[in-house]
């Protein structure tokens, strides 16, 4: 599937399962997701904004490398509003980095992104996305599979990396 919709020319950089229970109730608030994992923190011309979290790296890459990467969701249950399904704002990838809170949101669309078991969603790291709180007693389990055609900087490497 990545091959046909994306060529050849990209690899697993990160992936991350996600397990929101019956019983859970948080909320992601609206965000894009502006780092990549990293092996080490080395000061480099247009990454910045670094961070550590569960003993790795994370840095806020150039603009062109969040525009060229994607995402595969792999849902592991059916997913909807009711068990904290994503929520996007079609589109909002395309406005590169921006501010939640200067959004014009009387001229944003949500939309909830329902996917039964078994289904994969794709998307791109700018696109603006939430999800609420459980309210059903369902759970949600989905793979999260993040993608990259780029090689980093020497002497950066991607935390994860896997040829596909």
């Amino acid at each position: 599937m990545i091959r046909n919709l994306f060529g050849e020319q990209y690899f697993v950089v990160k992936s991350i399962y996600f397990d929101k229970p019956e019983k859970s109730n948080w909320f992601v608030a609206w965000h894009q997701d502006l780092t990549i994992s990293v092996d080490r923190k080395i000061e480099l011309l247009g990454y910045g904004s670094w961070t550590i979290k569960l003993n790795q790296f994370a840095v806020q890459p150039p603009i062109e490398i969040l525009q060229d990467n994607f995402t595969i969701r792999i849902h592991l249950d059916d997913t909807d509003a009711g068990n904290g399904a994503l929520k996007v704002i079609p589109g909002s990838h395309l406005k590169n980095i921006c501010r939640v809170d200067s959004l014009d949101w009387e001229n944003e669309t949500e939309t909830t992104c329902k996917v039964n078991a078994g289904g994969v969603m794709i998307m791109r790291p700018l696109l603006l996305h939430a999800s609420n709180r459980t309210t059903v007693n369902k759970k949600r389990r989905v793979v999260h599979i993040e993608f990259s055609k780029t090689e980093l900087p020497v002497p950066i490497c991607w935390a994860e990396m896997e040829r596909v």
